[in-house]
């Protein structure tokens, strides 16, 4: 409803636009406790500004510390809390790598699991949201900056249309920043458990293969850290040669020197072509596809030149459609961080 009479409205407008256009900041804008939670480390920070003209977001006061060393998630942001040198900011959002079930997180690797309405109340926030981590890395795809990143494939983003975020790590994640004249959200995904499609006859030997082992071959069986180890098994099998017990590094390592370690590779960035092209399809992902995870930032030379491109495009009659979306690799820093504060900075535009 609106509320006002039509010159009101116009003073209110004019006096927004006032408030956030000094030296392009958003003076409106109410400091965030952000935190990127993992296996490894729990890593807080300070979110101070928002730059309108840059549509990026200012990260202060980080701290990092060893996950190990806390007994929960509460001791850990206990700690970082004791470390602020500023007045401690009311609103937080918090990237964590597990699942969220309603108000219970649970962080499986570290054996933390924790209520966000008890820590809300605990540490006096007044606005509170908990997210996964492909959810904030969906959420922090608008906001990331090109020049620190890595174009995969050209193409023409459409602002207003819906962007897809995926990538191979310890699992395979995927996410969609949605878009529609109403405002924006992000969805979350199980697309690492979707069946693995073949499209060459290469993928079939292998895809084959891997059903020998694997009753059900998702796209995580194979894009994954253990799934390149599987792949490259399943590769040495196709070729008739002995597979060695190799892990994910080793197998990177040792590509300049082994055949069947190096056609691993090609075939994992090649083949994950077609699954970031269906995921696009998926998601109508006319504003870009970003790529993240812990595997593909470590062989971009590899990546571009493989056939990820042709991969991506080849859909049949939805070749153009394909075509036409950029795809970018993202390598820039503090995702998680970025992503936690765009979920409450975005919900704040929209409300």
């Amino acid at each position: 409803m609106v509320v006002g009479t039509p010159l009101q409205q116009r003073k209110n407008n004019m006096s927004q636009t006032t408030l956030k256009s000094l030296n392009g900041h958003d003076r409106a804008f109410e400091p965030i406790i952000v935190a990127d939670i993992g296996g490894t480390n729990a890593r807080f920070a300070v979110v101070t500004e928002f730059n309108l003209e840059t549509n990026q977001f200012v990260i202060d006061h980080q701290f990092t510390f060893p996950s190990a060393e806390f007994q929960s998630f509460e001791s850990a942001l206990s700690a970082f809390l004791a470390k602020l040198t500023i007045k401690k900011p009311s609103r937080a959002c918090f990237a964590v790598a597990g699942p969220i079930k309603g108000q219970q997180v649970y962080l499986t690797n570290l054996g933390w699991n924790f209520n966000t309405q008890d820590v809300k109340s605990d540490f006096g926030f007044s606005e509170l949201a908990v997210i996964n981590d492909f959810a904030a890395f969906a959420f922090a795809a608008p906001h990331l900056s090109k020049e620190d990143n890595i174009q995969v494939k050209t193409g023409q983003a459409d602002p207003n249309a819906n962007i897809a975020v995926l990538g191979p790590g310890t699992g395979f994640g995927a996410a969609c920043h949605v878009k529609d004249i109403h405002g924006s959200a992000v969805m979350s995904c199980e697309a690492g458990h979707i069946s693995l499609a073949a499209v060459t006859e290469l993928d079939r030997q292998l895809l084959q293969v891997l059903k020998e082992s694997t009753q059900h071959v998702s796209v995580e069986t194979v894009f994954s850290g253990p799934g390149l180890a599987r792949l490259y098994k399943a590769m040495a099998q196709v070729k008739g040669v002995p597979a060695e017990d190799l892990n994910a590094a080793q197998i990177s390592a040792r590509a300049n020197e082994c055949d069947v370690c190096d056609a691993t590779l090609n075939q994992f960035c090649d083949w994950i072509g077609s699954v970031a092209g269906d995921i696009a399809l998926t998601f109508g992902a006319l504003g870009g596809v970003f790529i993240g995870g812990g595997i593909l930032p470590r062989m971009t030379e590899r990546l571009i030149s493989s056939r990820f491109v042709e991969r991506f495009t080849e859909k049949g009659i939805m070749s153009q459609y394909a075509g036409q979306i950029p795809v970018t690799l993202v390598v820039q820093d503090n995702i998680p961080l970025i992503g936690a504060a765009a979920c409450l900075h975005d919900r704040d535009q929209f409300s």
